[in-house]
């Protein structure tokens, strides 16, 4: 597996690279986002600091995103900024995570360990559900589970890996609530540090991304006090 880290401050670039080295990871680096942009589909994962020369961190992580080429890769973004907008912003450009600098080196690995283990396991699934060529139609939405693809009015939907689990979970099991932590361990396969704001997050993608056919991106219903469902018949 190999990992980007992109920070600016050589320090932290050469700390990471031995941690990560030292957990048996190949590492590349880059110390701005011009540079990151370059090296990124080559990558695993990328560790992405938001303060950044040539292009900040956060463009980088839209830029790669929106890219299909890069799209799957995942991103968790290293910040010294610690307030909740900073976070949200990360997660609303796709990232699959994020650490506040300073932070504890085991924690960031099991981080790193914990989103290279799901996006393989997406990557597994993908596989798996070619082979049985399953597909789920509902109103002007349609999945499709051998290539992890979904379209609104047959026009292509651009889900982040995690977004499009997170639709398939919801769609599949029609009428039952979820919670969020639920959803942050059958999504995320981890726990996410208590952090629920980050399910909030995605479902809000994922009403924009159908608002197109508001009988599909209405049908994801809030649960007060609980969580999400997706109602059995779209009103």
């Amino acid at each position: 597996m190999q990992i980007l880290v992109v920070d600016d401050e050589a320090p932290i670039r050469e700390l990471l690279s031995f941690n990560l080295k030292k957990s048996g990871y190949e590492v590349e680096m880059a110390a701005d986002g011009r540079t990151a942009l370059q090296r990124a589909p080559e990558a695993d994962l990328v560790l992405l600091d938001i303060m950044l020369p040539e292009v900040d961190g956060l463009e980088v992580c839209r830029q790669l995103k929106a890219d299909p080429q890069t799209s799957g890769i995942p991103i968790i973004m290293l910040t010294a900024k610690a307030e909740e907008i900073d976070r949200v912003l990360g997660l609303e450009l796709g990232a699959d995570d994020y650490v506040v600098k300073p932070f504890s080196m085991r924690e960031l690995l099991a981080r790193v360990k914990a989103v290279l283990r799901r996006s393989a396991s997406v990557q597994k699934g993908s596989r798996e559900n070619k082979e049985r060529e399953e597909s789920l139609t509902i109103g002007g939405l349609r999945l499709d589970f051998s290539s992890y693809q979904a379209w609104l009015h047959d026009k292509t939907i651009a889900l982040t890996p995690k977004e499009y689990e997170l639709l398939k979970l919801l769609v599949t099991n029609p009428g039952r609530a979820f919670s969020r932590d639920e959803l942050l361990e059958r999504i995320w396969g981890y726990e996410y540090y208590g952090d629920t704001r980050t399910v909030d997050v995605h479902i809000r993608h994922l009403r924009a991304k159908l608002k197109d056919d508001p009988t599909v991106s209405d049908a994801i219903e809030t649960v007060r006090g609980v969580g999400y469902r997706f109602a059995r018949r779209p009103a």
